[in-house]
């Protein structure tokens, strides 16, 4: 089966990547969202960009989408770069941030995609799920979201037993400081963000917002990304900025 993964450049949808590896299957495309507004009610916003070096540690093609994140056309434009219609060049140029040195050996996919399933991370929004179905129906392909509904200790647990190695770069609710940003998920600090989000009472895996990751390597990666980023923190809500970012051996 050909596939192409929906990737943020988190900890879901780098999971799905494995999944769908795991599987067997043939993943033609990595496809990253980049929102240029400031609000998406369906995509990551911070550090998506990670998700090109992902792609060329997982030796496979990367297909940047630019959306404004305008809630009637972010389905749109993901249809479309799918089937060929955008200048992913363009996207690419647009999307990148310029600080950051594009990686030599990334390989751009140019054309329309010719799949037979799409792969995504989605945890539990429905409001999500709904809409990439309906948008992979009319387009007469599959939806896979190995993660649905699965219990967030255990994926959270799956995560760092597999070897995925995730950094928290944004954090937005209440009991989460500075303190996570920049830093790896590890047993330690797991149990610390299980206890925090009992007594804060938010999402143990961030389905609703509360943190944003990055995956800087994973069982399904030849490589390590390597970055280094500052905090930027204010009003409870806080960011970790990438400052570099290059690939390096695992």
């Amino acid at each position: 089966m050909r596939v192409a993964i929906l990737c943020s450049g988190g900890k879901d949808s780098a999971y799905a990547a494995w999944w769908a590896m795991m599987q067997g299957w043939d993943t033609v495309a990595i496809i990253t969202i980049g929102i240029k507004g400031n609000d998406s009610m369906m995509f990551q916003i911070p550090g998506t960009f990670i998700s090109a070096f992902q792609s060329v540690c997982m030796n496979v093609p990367w297909l940047p989408v630019e959306s404004s994140g305008k809630e009637e056309l972010e389905m749109l434009d993901l249809k479309n770069a799918i089937l060929g219609k955008n200048d992913n060049l363009n996207a690419y140029n647009s999307i990148w941030p310029e600080h950051i040195k594009k990686n030599q050996n990334l390989d751009l996919f140019i054309g329309k995609l010719k799949i037979d399933a799409l792969v995504t991370g989605a945890l539990r929004s429905d409001y999500q799920k709904t809409r990439i179905e309906r948008m992979c129906e009319s387009l007469g392909i599959i939806s896979f979201s190995p993660l649905w509904h699965k219990d967030p200790l255990e994926h959270m647990n799956s995560l760092i037993e597999l070897g995925f190695e995730i950094k928290f770069i944004s954090v937005s609710c209440e009991g989460l400081d500075k303190e996570w940003l920049g830093t790896s998920l590890t047993k330690d600090n797991l149990s610390q963000l299980v206890n925090l989000s009992k007594q804060f009472r938010f999402n143990l895996d961030g389905e609703g917002g509360e943190f944003e990751t990055i995956t800087v390597s994973g069982p399904h990666m030849r490589n390590k990304i390597k970055c280094s980023g500052k905090v930027c923190f204010k009003s409870g809500r806080g960011i970790w900025e990438i400052e570099e970012a290059d690939i390096t051996q695992c």
